[in-house]
Formats: structure tokens, C-alpha cells, sequence
């Protein structure tokens, strides 16, 4: 009778095993009907903090649930290029860390990272007074910690670029809060998570300055009619208040703390 030989040098396994859950959401129609804790006219909650990179002229670090981004500001300082320009130049890279998806994601850049990085861009760039930095160059940079959502990157993207440049000290003529929607239907849902997104219709993101009521950007994908548009674009404006409130009592802790 053969006999048996126990291995010290390997770790057992647990008596018992259980079989392991999945996310079994992944249905685009389930993330749409399934609801987060919220109304749909409401927004995630938002942790705002400005001032974390020592290093940079201004920075801000932003979280909503599960999406998280850093943001640092270098400049004003004097551009590389030869050639005179009465006006700064604002650039704006975003980079996805590459645990931030469920996929682990390339440290090389793609047009992912571009297409976010562009409409910051297009939201923030008319709230700075580049006339008053001729030949020099505003860099700001977003790095994605954890993403829920291309439509959260941006709006969060936007409230912390603006933040970080109040926060170097740049001249503005406001800052910018922005929103986004979802839209399914005839049903509109505020700030919508990564799965919401997927299952709407089309979304739409919108970027103002409240305190001078005007509007930096209006971003919109899939399929949203003109109503809706409109209907998403006045829910969102009404939600930039609140967001707008955010910004500036961080901005005000902030420098309450430091000074």
C-alpha cells in the first residue's frame, strides 16, 4: 500500500472554496434600469482638493465615486517656440495610469487620451486671459487615477483644471464648472456612471463659467434630439451652480489653510 508524503514546502489551500462572484451588470440594458443611490437629477458627490503637488504652480486633486484624476499647472513660463505671439498658448496632455480600467491600459498615449485631452481643452481655454501672457505657455496635466466613465473624465477633468489654474494664480475671467448626461428615451440621468453611458442613447457634457452665465463647451455623442439637447444642456447649467459652489469653498480652504 502506497503511502502517502506530505509537502511542506507549498501553502495549502483552505478547506473550503467558494466559486467566485462576478460583475454580471456587463448587459448595456441592465446598467441603464439599475440604480446607483441617486435621482436622476442628481450628480455624484465630489471631493475637491487643490494644492497637493508641491511641486507644480497650481494642482487639484477631484473624486467622484469612482472616478479619480490628479491635475498639475506649470507656467506661465517663456515659450520654446522662435516665433512672437501676443497670445499664451494653453496645452493640456491627459494620461491614463494603466490600472485605472478594468483593462489594463497601454502607458503609451491613443486617441483616447487626445480626445479627452481636447475637450478640457475647449472648455477651459476662453475662461484664461492668454492676451496677458504673450510668448509663454500654460501646461496642464491631467493623470486618470481610476476611470467610471469617459464623460466623468472630462467633466472632472474640466472642475480640476480650472481649479488648479485658480490655484497657480492665473488670471480668469471665471471658473468652470461642467456636467454631463445621459439620455434614453424620453429620460435624462445627470452625471452618468461608465454603464449608464454605454445604455443611453447619447450624452451630452456641458462646460460654463455660472458666475458670468456663459458656456465654454458643449460636447454631445450618439443619438440626442434637439429637445433633449436642450433639456440635458438646461439641467446640466442648473447642476454647474452647485458644482461652481464646490470649487470656490475649496479654493477658499485651501487658502484659509495656507496662509
Amino acid at each position: 500500500m502506497a503511502q502517502s508524503t506530505f509537502d511542506r514546502r507549498r501553502v495549502n489551500g483552505p478547506e473550503e472554496s467558494f466559486s467566485p462572484v462576478f460583475d454580471e451588470e456587463d448587459d448595456a440594458e441592465l446598467g441603464w434600469t439599475v440604480k446607483h443611490g441617486r435621482g436622476l437629477a442628481d450628480i455624484r458627490p465630489i471631493f475637491l482638493q487643490p494644492g497637493l503637488v508641491s511641486q507644480a504652480n497650481g494642482s487639484a486633486y477631484i473624486e467622484t465615486e469612482k472616478t479619480k484624476l490628479a491635475c498639475a499647472v506649470y507656467g506661465p513660463r517663456q515659450s520654446k517656440t522662435t516665433t512672437y505671439s501676443e497670445r499664451g498658448r494653453l496645452n493640456v496632455e491627459v494620461k491614463f495610469a494603466p490600472f485605472s480600467c478594468v483593462r489594463r491600459r497601454s502607458p503609451l498615449r491613443d486617441a483616447e487620451d487626445r480626445a479627452v485631452a481636447i475637450a478640457v481643452y475647449q472648455s477651459i481655454v476662453s475662461s484664461i486671459c492668454l492676451e496677458l501672457f504673450p510668448k509663454s505657455t500654460i501646461d496642464v496635466f491631467i493623470v486618470v487615477i481610476e476611470n467610471d466613465g469617459i464623460e466623468g473624465c472630462i467633466a472632472s477633468g474640466s472642475i480640476a483644471a480650472s481649479t488648479a489654474l485658480a490655484d497657480a494664480g492665473i488670471e480668469m475671467l471665471g471658473l468652470v464648472a461642467s456636467c454631463s448626461a445621459g439620455v434614453r428615451g424620453d429620460e435624462i440621468r445627470l452625471d452618468p456612471v461608465e454603464k449608464e453611458a454605454a445604455a443611453a442613447d447619447g450624452t451630452v457634457i456641458l462646460a460654463c463659467m455660472p458666475a458670468l452665465s456663459s458656456i465654454t463647451n458643449v460636447y454631445q455623442s450618439g443619438r440626442v434630439s434637439v429637445q433633449g439637447a436642450l433639456k440635458c444642456m438646461e439641467l446640466c447649467q442648473d447642476r454647474c451652480i452647485d458644482v461652481h459652489a464646490v470649487m470656490a469653498q475649496s479654493l477658499l480652504s485651501s487658502r484659509t489653510s495656507t496662509g
